[in-house]
């Protein structure tokens, strides 16, 4: 696999100035999510739109902050900013735009499904990931659209290890039933 990741915006690093910061991080998720859809398969891309912070989409505060590590109940009101999240605001989109169901084997992205239970329902989502599981971008399926969810640099090496295991178990369950 590649790791090439030219192809790939360039980071958007922090000036020093939050407020501006978090506008210019603002503005380029709305060109990509807002005015511009990117394309995902052949489903309908929505955005999570509550609830609305500051004028902003929940999509928006999803893809640049974080659930603190010791908290058990993640709450929107409890979660950071993380300036590696923000650095890679313009990196969604075109990993989105690298995914094709009919192409496992994409040089660019890995990709799987994994489904997880809620107090509500149950949530299927494709992770999208770099070759060498460094970034991930999270989609939920929820039918006939999918919602982007959230997107995140995979920093610690046990992190990276357990997502290439989900990816292997995915595949080689594909596998198994005849579906690859």
């Amino acid at each position: 696999m590649s790791t090439d990741y030219s192809w790939l915006p360039p980071l958007v690093p922090n000036p020093g100035n939050w407020n501006e910061y978090l506008e210019t991080l603002y503005q380029y998720f709305v060109a990509d999510f807002v005015r511009s859809v990117p394309q995902f398969s052949n489903k309908r891309v929505g955005l999570k739109r509550h609830p609305l912070r500051r004028g902003k989409e929940a999509t928006f505060w999803h893809f640049i902050e974080e659930a603190e590590n010791s908290q058990k109940e993640i709450s929107e009101e409890s979660r950071i900013p993380s300036f590696r999240c923000c650095e890679r605001i313009r990196w969604p989109k075109p990993v989105m735009e690298q995914f094709s169901e009919n192409e496992p084997n994409n040089p660019r992205i890995l990709w799987w499904k994994t489904t997880r239970r809620s107090n509500v329902r149950i949530m299927k989502r494709y992770v999208l990931a770099l070759p060498d599981f460094s970034y991930v971008v999270i989609i939920e399926d929820r039918g006939d659209y999918v919602l982007p969810w959230t997107q995140f640099p995979v920093e610690q090496h046990h992190q990276r290890h357990k997502l290439k295991k989900e990816y292997i178990a995915y595949w080689a369950g594909q596998k198994a039933r005849g579906t690859v």
